[in-house]
C-alpha cells in the first residue's frame, strides 16, 4: 500500500470519528443559557476530544512528510484508528459521568491506547527511514515528546484512579495547550 493511500484512509476515518463525536453531544433540556450551562461538562469533554483528535491529525500530517512506510506502519496506523474510534463512545460516557472514576479511567485507557499506538507507529517510521538523517531526527524528536506525553498521561491516570477522577482530562487539557504553544513556536 502506498503512503498516500494510507494517509487518505487515516484522514477519512478520523473525519468520520470527529463527525460522530459532535452527534453524541447531549441536547439541552431547555434551549436557554441555563440549559446550555447545565451541559458544561459535555461541552468540555467534546471540545477536549475534538482538539486532541485534531492534534493527532496535525501530528500525523507533519510526521509523515517525506517518510517511507513499511508493512508494520500499516498495522500501527490501524491500531491508532482502532483506539481513536472509541472517542465518540468514551467522550459520551465521560461527559455524562464526569466525576465518575470508571468513566474517566475508560476515557484514559482510550487516550493512552492512542498514544501507545502512535509511539509504535513512529517507531516503525524510524525503522523505515534509517538512512535519511533529517527525517530520522524529526521522528526521534517526536518520539521523545510522545514518551514524555505518555508518562504524564499514566501519572494522571493513576491520580484519576485513586484521588481525583477528572485528573486524566485535566492532564489532557494541559498537554493539548502545551502542544499548541510548542507548535506556535515551531518547536514540534
Amino acid at each position: 500500500m502506498t503512503k498516500e493511500r494510507l494517509t487518505a484512509f487515516f484522514d477519512a476515518v478520523l473525519a468520520i470519528i470527529m463527525t460522530i463525536l459532535v452527534l453524541e453531544l447531549e441536547k439541552p433540556s431547555e434551549v436557554s443559557l441555563k440549559g446550555f450551562l447545565a451541559l458544561k461538562e459535555n461541552f468540555f469533554a467534546y471540545t477536549l476530544s475534538f482538539f486532541w483528535l485534531g492534534i493527532l491529525w496535525i501530528n500525523h500530517h507533519n510526521e509523515w512528510i517525506g517518510v517511507k512506510i513499511s508493512e508494520k506502519t500499516l498495522w500501527g496506523t490501524i491500531m491508532t484508528l482502532f483506539f481513536s474510534s472509541f472517542f465518540p463512545y468514551s467522550t459520551a460516557i465521560v461527559s455524562k459521568n464526569f466525576h465518575n472514576t470508571t468513566a474517566q479511567l475508560f476515557y484514559g485507557i482510550i487516550i493512552i491506547g492512542v498514544t501507545v499506538s502512535v509511539i509504535i507507529t513512529t517507531n516503525t517510521l524510524i525503522e523505515a527511514n534509517k538512512t535519511d538523517k533529517n527525517i530520522l531526527e524529526k521522528l526521534k524528536r517526536m518520539n521523545l515528546y510522545l514518551k514524555y506525553d505518555l508518562i504524564i498521561k499514566i501519572v494522571a491516570f493513576l491520580i484519576s484512579a485513586f484521588f481525583y477522577p477528572p485528573a486524566i482530562m485535566i492532564a489532557l487539557l494541559f498537554l493539548t495547550l502545551i502542544f499548541v504553544f510548542l507548535a506556535i513556536l515551531k518547536k514540534i
